[in-house]
């Protein structure tokens, strides 16, 4: 029976081995971090082959791009749709194009639990639910046959998520005329952290404040749009306790100490300005130092145009945006995940296997502790 992959670095979670499989024998299973990885029934398996012929990782080149991409800096002329948005609004633009031709958008966000998750929007109002970051992985579910189906009755569609989630959507839908009405649209994506520490830590937040929660918001704004303020901010209320409250505690995991990203991404091979997508988006780091009159409090965003159908798409988007070409050299100066992948901390493991022996109450360190305590805490070498 084939295996879909070897080790779990090998494996980005996206899903497309389980959607392409003609036996339906793929489920995506969680491990003990919480990371989605596939399972191959035995008794369905007929070793057709295709789920390793087209995974991103397998796949000669992983979709990627070969020409040389265009780098613009960009910023949404509206200030409301900039108080709303992550950086510059640049997604906002690119799907209000889409959705003015009755197209369909793709994108993450929160279910009634926030759980992160894929889902589908024909209007601004559900769109706009998918402006936010949300650094969970999401589950894809089934949005890859969704996608072909919208497709198949003559939607334009615009899917936006990781480099691996595009790579994966592109292996799915192969050499399909279909294609011509795709629009992807991928993030220069840091690193994708532990589904299972999200859940363990909306859990906490509970707790430790009383009822449920009913908003979450990463990289508030409050503080302003900047590199020093992108891993704050992180605000939630919960059904008990109505008042907005902040909480860096799971920045400091992900960012700091690293422990729960997902080990694929130490190898990621989409740390490059080569491409799967048709346009990449993420924040103009940097600009202040590049082009000051540019900088702006309230976001700015790098709009990467990857192929012929983004350049257009991007073309359509003027009258939204103030934008401007830029040199490459900025963004690669800049942006770490452009030119390397995330290093996973070699006592990684040390962190689960405290959370696996003593939860999560001590891997994450006591409310208020400072950050160094905290990290102490992670790793065992506070007891």
């Amino acid at each position: 029976m084939i295996s879909v992959f070897s080790n779990r670095e090998d494996c980005y979670g996206c899903s497309a081995c389980q959607h392409i499989c003609p036996q339906s024998a793929i489920g995506m299973n969680p491990d003990e971090e919480g990371f989605l990885y596939p399972n191959i029934n035995e008794d369905l398996c007929v070793d057709c082959g295709r789920c390793t012929e087209i995974c991103p990782v397998t796949h000669k080149g992983n979709y990627k791009k070969n020409d040389m991409p265009r780098f613009y800096v960009a910023r949404h002329k509206s200030q409301e749709v900039l108080w709303q948005s992550t950086s510059g609004g640049a997604f906002t633009a690119i799907s209000d194009v889409i959705l003015r031709q009755n197209g369909v958008i793709y994108g993450a966000d929160y279910d009634e639990d926030f759980h992160v998750l894929h889902q589908r929007a024909e209007t601004p109002e559900k769109r706009d639910r998918m402006r936010i970051s949300k650094y969970v992985q999401s589950d894809m579910g089934d949005t890859y046959i969704q996608i072909k189906a919208d497709l198949q009755e003559g939607r334009m569609v615009l899917f936006t998520g990781t480099p691996c989630q595009a790579a994966g959507l592109r292996g799915f839908m192969g050499t399909s005329p279909l294609m011509d009405h795709l629009f992807i649209c991928d993030l220069i994506c840091h690193s994708i952290p532990s589904p299972l520490i999200w859940e363990e830590y909306k859990q906490l937040l509970e707790r430790e404040n009383g009822g449920k929660l009913v908003s979450v918001q990463f990289r508030s704004k409050k503080d302003g749009w900047s590199r020093a303020n992108s891993n704050k901010g992180f605000l939630f209320t919960t059904d008990k306790s109505p008042e907005i409250q902040e909480d860096d505690r799971f920045y400091q995991l992900f960012f700091k100490v690293g422990a729960i990203t997902r080990p694929s991404c130490s190898q990621c091979p989409f740390t490059d300005i080569h491409r799967v997508s048709d346009l990449t988006i993420a924040d103009y780091w940097g600009i202040e130092k590049y082009s000051p009159e540019w900088f702006d409090p309230l976001g700015v965003s790098v709009i990467i145009v990857n192929s012929p159908k983004g350049a257009d798409l991007f073309d359509q988007c003027q009258q939204e945006l103030h934008s401007e070409e830029r040199p490459k050299e900025e963004s690669l100066n800049e942006q770490k995940r452009l030119r390397e992948p995330s290093q996973i901390p070699e006592n990684r493991s040390l962190f689960w296997e405290n959370y696996r022996r003593s939860g999560f109450g001590y891997v994450i360190g006591k409310k208020n502790k400072k950050h160094e305590e905290d990290e102490a805490l992670c790793f065992g070498r506070a007891d």
